[in-house]
């Protein structure tokens, strides 16, 4: 299978909508819809047993649910700064040193957006709290997260990110891993 041209149909604030005409490997064309995004940054922030997590509105899927603080990554800016950035204006916590956890294509056949997602073992609360401003009501609100409770919450549906769902769950994987090496 490979792509033999593609049409963007639409693009707004960095994102476009377009048609790729494919052809399959016995020779048929067809036509798949796809969706550009920018790459996008974020952090598991993890302390004490608990991790940082938001509570967010979206208004698209009209649901609530936990995520892990996550945005795009900016114009000459590295993944690890989006992510600290974002952690900061997102939660009013600076995390600590960000190691690489896992990249991800949470729509690979649809999509090419990239998310990037980092771990920090420690955070510090920035006085005055989170970033106020334009878009606060999705922002949603901060709240350290008992990391036990990450399964049950991915189980009732009140985690659906898959970004948030594969970075949790591979954080929890490295924990358990550490942990049976000691």
């Amino acid at each position: 299978m490979r792509r033999r041209s593609e049409r963007l149909l639409y693009a707004a604030n960095g994102v476009g909508l377009g048609v790729a005409d494919v052809e399959l490997t016995g020779g048929e064309r067809v036509e798949r819809p796809f969706i550009r995004t920018p790459q996008a940054a974020g952090a598991v922030v993890f302390h004490d047993g608990r991790v940082l997590l938001l509570w967010r509105h979206s208004p698209i899927t009209d649901t609530r649910g936990w995520e892990i603080p996550l945005g795009d990554v900016g114009p000459g800016e590295e993944p690890a700064e989006a992510a600290a950035r974002h952690v900061e204006e997102q939660t009013g916590w600076r995390p600590g040193p960000l190691v690489p956890l896992i990249r991800t294509r949470p729509a690979g056949d649809v999509a090419d957006c990239e998310h990037v997602v980092f771990a920090a073992h420690q955070a510090t609360e920035l006085p005055g709290g989170p970033e106020k401003g334009e878009g606060d009501e999705e922002r949603g609100r901060a709240e350290w997260v008992p990391m036990l409770r990450v399964q049950g919450l991915i189980e009732e549906q009140a985690i659906t990110s898959a970004t948030t769902s594969a970075a949790l769950l591979h954080f929890l994987a490295d924990l358990l891993q550490a942990r049976a090496a000691h």
